[in-house]
């Protein structure tokens, strides 16, 4: 059940900025929280000799959620600091016994051929996975129906490895989208010798390479990380999240090759545009050839001076026009013979 407060200052979550909060308790679905029963579990959960473990997702546009966290919770100077920075590289990293993280979701538009970025922190410890965005994101939303399903989670690494799959999932639905635009770019080109679509391959490998920058990194930090592992971690969790990391690799995998594809398609179109160009240069330059001799002998026969030839001849007009003519064709015929 997410809670959610009146609309407007609230974004979404509760008069706190909780959005959602879930306890887990072994081998059962998990039961929604509150703010205050999230709060009484913390104080407790040190005399709770079971598994159970929480997870809360906060709202950060709700000032309160901050001020909420600090108050109820230790959380490290990095974890409150990542609300305030901009999107950034994917940061998987170990402070102490927990693992914080900051993550992205890229939502892709294909009618626009755009990507909007949106940022989820995490702080994951033995009992407690806390996250936090500004902006809603799709896997966490994929995370939230699973829980809310009835799914069954054994720990918070297990939910963050959920999570990172979702992610995954995400990213290869994203490249499916700007895959689809780039055949649809390709099979246009192929029909249309005339139309290159560069504009369009622009957009699409702007919008692939920021998928690239943000998402790329967080497989090789999470392989990083669980090179060395906390110690909580058991060999499901740690196993979990390597297949979560493969599954992210495999899709950042994915939209390289597409953004080379895109490369290729854009040399493909500039060169095209470019024998375009040539062509019209040439003829340009054929037609100037061409128009050499009769400027030459206008000049010529221009001048109002003595002793020009057939200035007396009845015939002498069509002898100087059949001149021209000739030369002119001996000109286009080796220029004919010269482009090919």
């Amino acid at each position: 059940m997410v809670l959610a407060g009146g609309a407007g200052a609230t974004y979404g979550s509760d008069r706190d900025g909780l959005i959602c909060g879930f306890v887990f308790a072994p081998g059962q679905p998990a039961a929604a929280l509150t703010a205050d029963s999230a709060a009484a579990w913390m104080t407790g959960r040190f005399d709770d000799e079971s598994d159970s473990f929480i997870w809360l997702h906060f709202s950060i546009a709700n000032v309160a959620a901050e001020r909420w966290m600090l108050q109820h919770m230790t959380l490290p100077d990095g974890f409150i600091e990542s609300f305030h920075e901009s999107a950034t590289s994917t940061r998987v990293e170990q402070i102490e016994a927990a693992l914080f993280a900051v993550v992205h979701d890229v939502t892709f538009d294909s009618a626009e051929a755009e990507a909007e970025a949106a940022t989820v922190s995490l702080y994951v410890e033995p009992r407690i996975m806390v996250s936090a965005r500004r902006t809603p994101l799709r896997s966490i939303d994929r995370l939230r129906a699973s829980v809310r399903g009835g799914e069954i989670f054994r720990s918070p690494a297990e939910l963050l490895a959920h999570l990172l799959r979702d992610q995954a999932d995400v990213l290869v639905a994203n490249v499916r989208q700007a895959a689809s635009r780039v055949d649809d770019v390709e099979d246009f080109m192929l029909a249309h010798a005339r139309g290159s679509r560069r504009a369009q391959l622009g957009s699409l490998r702007r919008v692939l390479v920021h998928l690239q920058r943000l998402l790329a990194p967080e497989p090789a930090a999470l392989f990083r990380l669980l090179s060395r592992p906390p110690a909580w971690l058991t060999e499901s969790d740690v196993q979990d999240l390597r297949q979560s990391g493969e599954e992210l690799s495999t899709a950042a995998a994915d939209c390289g090759a597409l953004v080379e594809r895109v490369r290729l398609l854009q040399e493909e179109a500039s060169a095209y545009t470019a024998e375009q160009n040539n062509r019209i240069l040439f003829v340009l330059t054929l037609v100037t050839v061409l128009a050499v001799p009769f400027n030459v002998v206008g000049a010529l026969f221009g001048m109002n001076v003595g002793g020009i030839p057939f200035g007396n001849a009845p015939h002498g007009f069509w002898t100087i026009v059949t001149v021209g003519a000739v030369f002119t064709a001996l000109a286009a015929i080796l220029a004919s013979r010269r482009r090919l």
